[in-house]
């Protein structure tokens, strides 16, 4: 069956179903190998995106802005501080506003509900750059560099996400995971077992029944065993300095380093990391936790630049995959 996504927002892998999640990652492959061939069919001339950013970012704004130029889109960006959106202007009347302009918007921030609320009433397609809840377009970049680096179809591959499992990576995995039929082990304290939502581990659980796939808590190191991917996230963010000594007492057993890497017992199992990564201390926030007792890092930089480490080749991948959702969704 022909699959057709124009029109429609990219708000979560929820909405989309496996075969439809199948045409982006094929479509985004093809995109790439016609941009490292020189190849721009600039299927976007004449149309206009507007970049919506509450909260910073360097991967997502880039690849939003590289994906849309390529294909000759017109961009403009607007933060916090260059937007009256929720403060002189209504949230609703902003994205009316907003899609009499463009024909395209994307968000980044923090509530899902303000990405969902945008694609309710600007009345041209949104897209999800992250949310407190998700990160989409991350899940799409992830998925197609273990398409590249993983010789196995992605409903045999398990991808063990080692850390703070009540993050929106983390939510964001076992959403494509469920969609795709893959294997998934939110690897974790036990502590944060009884924090997750359990609305969102009863939506994924039922989806898992209909694709194959498993979705797993676990504190238990033995789940590490046969992981095609080990992936981790930060665990803590610029404006959470407070509480970073809690979180390293919690998370340090969690910490991906050569030991869990060998837990595995896939000598070919891949390491990825959205980024930004706390793997040394040349960033101002890890020296100065480190400063202060705290080894905030939550991979080794042994394991980041390690043979393992697929992490630039997935940042990149962020481009060719938005560039995917735009094209499908408004070219």
């Amino acid at each position: 069956m022909a699959v057709n996504l124009k029109g429609r927002s990219f708000l979560t892998l929820m909405d989309f179903t496996p075969e439809e999640i199948r045409y982006m990652l094929d479509l985004a492959h093809d995109l790439k190998a016609k941009k490292r061939a020189g190849i721009h069919n600039e299927v976007l001339k004449g149309k206009n995106v507007v970049l919506l950013f509450e909260k910073t970012s360097t991967r997502t704004r880039c690849a939003f802005e590289v994906a849309c130029m390529d294909e000759g889109a017109g961009v403009t960006f607007l933060d916090s501080g260059s937007s009256q959106m929720g403060k002189k202007e209504s949230l609703e009347d902003t994205a009316k506003v907003l899609g009499r302009f463009y024909d395209g918007i994307e968000y980044r921030g923090y509530k899902q509900e303000v990405v969902e609320n945008l694609a309710k009433h600007a009345g041209v397609p949104v897209w999800n750059g992250l949310t407190d809840v998700d990160h989409p377009t991350q899940i799409l970049a992830d998925m197609m560099t273990i398409e590249e680096h993983v010789a196995k179809p992605l409903n045999r591959v398990k991808v063990v996400f080692s850390g703070d499992i009540r993050n929106n990576m983390s939510y964001a995995w076992m959403y494509g995971c469920a969609k795709m039929g893959m294997h998934y082990v939110a690897y974790g304290p036990e502590e944060l077992k009884a924090e997750l939502d359990q609305q969102i581990i009863a939506k994924v659980q039922e989806v898992a029944k209909e694709t194959g796939a498993t979705i797993e808590i676990s504190s238990d190191p033995a789940s590490l065993k046969g992981a095609d991917v080990l992936y981790a996230d930060v665990w803590a963010s610029m404006g959470e300095e407070a509480e970073i000594p809690e979180r390293v007492k919690l998370l340090t057993p969690y910490r991906i380093d050569m030991d869990m890497v060998k837990a595995t017992e896939n000598s070919d199992v891949v390491f990825l990391h959205c980024l930004p990564s706390f793997h040394d201390f040349e960033t101002t926030m890890a020296k100065t936790q480190k400063e202060a007792g705290y080894d905030i890092r939550e991979v080794t930089d042994e394991v980041f630049r390690s043979k393992h480490s697929k992490v630039f080749d997935e940042a990149e991948n962020r481009m060719h995959t938005i560039k995917a959702v735009i094209v499908a969704t408004i070219g």
